[in-house]
């Protein structure tokens, strides 16, 4: 655990200081990260995240690439993106509900996601993505994203 702790701080060190487009904050029903910059088209944001059911706790970080400038998106309130994620998953479910007593493993999770973005001003906008993980299972989301 110490080492996936220390691998997501020296990468978000390092895409601070090497970033160049916008830092965004995205909060919705089930989680929250912080977008930083690598590249005009890729973003890494750690952050921290559940299901609909409250049964997993998984904290990590996501990294997406836009297709705005792929498929020629020049609508600055939309962006479209997808990419991968990868953290550690906490099961913090009730074993015993619904008579399941096998019981559950934290475990290393690796997943993906794909979204959209509308933005209905320069600062304020809302998100809906679908995800999935190894460990922590499908997890649809929809949210506010802040440009910062």
């Amino acid at each position: 655990m110490k080492k996936i702790t220390l691998s997501v701080f020296a990468l978000v060190c390092f895409a601070s200081v090497s970033g160049q487009a916008r830092k965004e904050l995205n909060f919705g029903l089930i989680g929250i990260n912080y977008e930083i910059p690598v590249h005009k088209d890729i973003t890494i944001a750690p952050g921290v995240g559940t299901n609909f059911d409250l049964d997993w706790l998984n904290v990590g970080v996501k990294a997406n690439y836009y297709f705005d400038n792929l498929f020629g998106i020049t609508n600055a309130a939309w962006d479209v993106y997808g990419g991968a994620n990868a953290g550690y998953s906490f099961w913090i479910g009730d074993d015993n509900a619904n008579g399941n007593a096998n019981g559950h493993d934290d475990d290393f999770d690796i997943g993906l996601q794909a979204g959209a973005r509308w933005f209905w001003d320069d600062k304020w906008g809302v998100y809906a993505e679908l995800s999935g993980g190894s460990t922590s299972g499908f997890s649809p989301g929809i949210g506010i994203t802040m440009k910062l």
